[in-house]
């Protein structure tokens, strides 16, 4: 198959003038067999009806309400699933991607053993020189994202190909195969941490993470939530705790101290700041992580997995 079938989904929250300039940016790729889907995660900012005006090629999804990343991706996924997608972009809206970015992207797929998610160089929006992540790899008994702080990069990284543990949900290129395989963003996410699941899942099923130098996306850095300090905190705390009972298993002994003193360091830098609402929101998180089931469920999978 010369040109598989590719379907870019972006989820979006309101920032419709941000979801306007990547849909200019896509209009640009040189590759020959894409298409575009917009989910629209119950914005109040007339996304939607301005994507049905200006982009009427993109195949608009309009949720009621605010799905998060994790179960609003999964309904753009499932739409590229019925459409017959070989492989699926997953995109923030707050980007901006270089010409060739398929193209990269799909010959890389091509000729690299055992894909399970690919990621472009990911640049500053306003610095594009400036790296902002290229992956990251895994602490063996933590689980923490070594190359990949609160703040950003840990140091900086030449351009090169190579594999990685964690690939952030800013761009995720995934065979539509791996994903029948493995399922799936697990919901329970609501959004932070959904992505770091998925690269567990794809790699202990058997597949490779690479970050391909190549090709190259521009971001604007959590635009959707810019606004909102208190709800990332929220759902950064939340995230983590079921991230880490999730996947932490016999690594908890070493695992919960590092979190503990982790937690602290971040209520003492909201405390430092007065920022009251998110250090409330980061401990009202934590607490609902701690309460959330991580019982194994299968609503992220497909009922023909197994074909």
């Amino acid at each position: 198959m010369d040109n598989p079938l590719v379907h870019i989904i972006i989820l979006t929250w309101n920032h419709w003038q941000a979801t306007a300039v990547c849909l200019h940016s896509l209009a640009q790729l040189t590759y020959p067999n894409y298409q575009i889907i917009v989910v629209d995660n119950g914005s109040s900012d007339n996304t939607s009806d301005n994507i049905r005006q200006q982009f009427p090629h993109v195949t608009l999804i309009a949720n009621e309400q605010n799905l998060g990343f994790a179960a609003g991706c999964n309904v753009g996924l499932r739409h590229a699933f019925a459409q017959g997608a070989d492989y699926v972009l997953l995109l923030n809206n707050d980007t901006i991607a270089s010409a060739n970015l398929l193209d990269s992207l799909v010959q890389q797929a091509h000729t690299l053993p055992n894909v399970g998610i690919l990621t472009p160089m990911l640049s500053y929006l306003d610095d594009p020189d400036k790296l902002w992540f290229a992956g990251s790899q895994r602490h063996p008994l933590t689980l923490e994202a070594t190359s990949f702080g609160p703040t950003g990069p840990r140091h900086k990284r030449q351009p090169q190909l190579q594999t990685v543990d964690y690939i952030f949900g800013t761009a995720m290129f995934l065979p539509t195969a791996v994903l029948r395989r493995v399922g799936l963003f697990d919901e329970r996410f609501f959004f932070y941490y959904e992505d770091m699941d998925l690269c567990l899942r794809v790699q202990a099923a058997g597949y490779q993470l690479y970050v391909i130098p190549q090709a190259n996306v521009q971001h604007g850095i959590a635009a959707s939530t810019a606004n909102f300090s208190h709800l990332r905190a929220y759902h950064k705390a939340r995230g983590s705790v079921l991230f880490f009972r999730k996947h932490g298993r016999y690594r908890l002994p070493l695992i919960i101290p590092y979190r503990l003193a982790s937690t602290l360091r971040t209520l003492l830098r909201f405390a430092r700041q007065q920022q009251w609402p998110a250090l409330r929101a980061y401990l009202t998180g934590l607490w609902h992580g701690l309460r959330t089931p991580i019982t194994w469920y299968n609503t992220y999978r497909f009922p023909d997995r197994n074909r």
